[in-house]
């Protein structure tokens, strides 16, 4: 018999729970920088060891901070349900989870990425990567991260995946980054759909959703708990 198919859309929310600053603060900076100064292609270019500092910082902070009863849940679906995770997160807190089929929206801290081939990349483990480390070609490496304006390459995948869930979660994000917000509207029609955040967002058509306004960490395991239960 087929496994029906979970698709997991999450966000900021979820990884916050686990002690992980998102980025965006109140005031609109991340961690004390404007977006254009650490977060784009010219930032890149105008100050290149701004930018490297600025993960260089979050990838130090990803190993102080374990998974969280949510990225637990979540993982435990695949005794019973094929799981695809759709994360707008740069951690690795799904995998360390134990989840084994994840597509990263916007990139992954913990790899480095050639500047001249996007398709070279490197494990950091922990690492920081510093002005003069570079592939085999001589090309300064970079954060593997989606910076704004640049494409997002994984979401042809994202959506055809996206396209085939039986059951659709969307946990932990507030639904406003595009593209990825819009792959909460790519299930089909049949899919049953579930929204976990303490704060619904009021911009979205929640129609067709069972709501569940409360943190991952609890809400997740009460839901994985019934799914699991269904499941057999």
């Amino acid at each position: 018999m087929t496994r029906q198919h979970i698709v997991v859309l999450s966000g900021a929310g979820i990884s916050a729970e686990s002690g992980v600053k998102t980025f965006r603060d109140d005031n609109g900076l991340w961690e004390g920088h404007r977006v254009e100064d650490v977060a784009t292609p010219e930032a890149w270019q105008r100050n290149p060891e701004l930018v490297l500092d600025f993960y260089n910082q979050r990838r130090r902070q990803l190993y102080q901070v374990e998974p969280n009863p949510g990225h637990l849940a979540i993982a435990e679906l695949e005794s019973r349900y094929r799981v695809s995770v759709l994360t707008q997160n740069v951690d690795n807190l799904h995998e360390r989870a134990g989840s084994t089929e994840v597509v990263h929206l916007h990139g992954e801290l913990d790899l480095a990425r050639s500047t001249v081939d996007e398709s070279r990349l490197y494990p950091l483990k922990g690492r920081d990567i510093r002005l003069g480390d570079t592939c085999e070609l001589g090309s300064q490496l970079r954060p593997h991260v989606v910076w704004f304006g640049e494409a997002v390459p994984e979401m042809e995948r994202a959506m055809a995946l996206a396209e085939t869930a039986d059951i659709l979660i969307v946990v932990g994000t507030s639904l406003f980054v595009y593209p990825a917000a819009g792959l909460a509207s790519c299930a089909p029609a049949t899919a049953r759909r579930y929204l976990i955040n303490p704060e619904l967002p009021a911009h979205f058509d929640m129609d067709g959703f069972t709501c569940i306004q409360e943190k991952a960490g609890g809400a997740l395991p009460d839901l994985v708990k019934q799914l699991l239960s269904e499941a057999g």
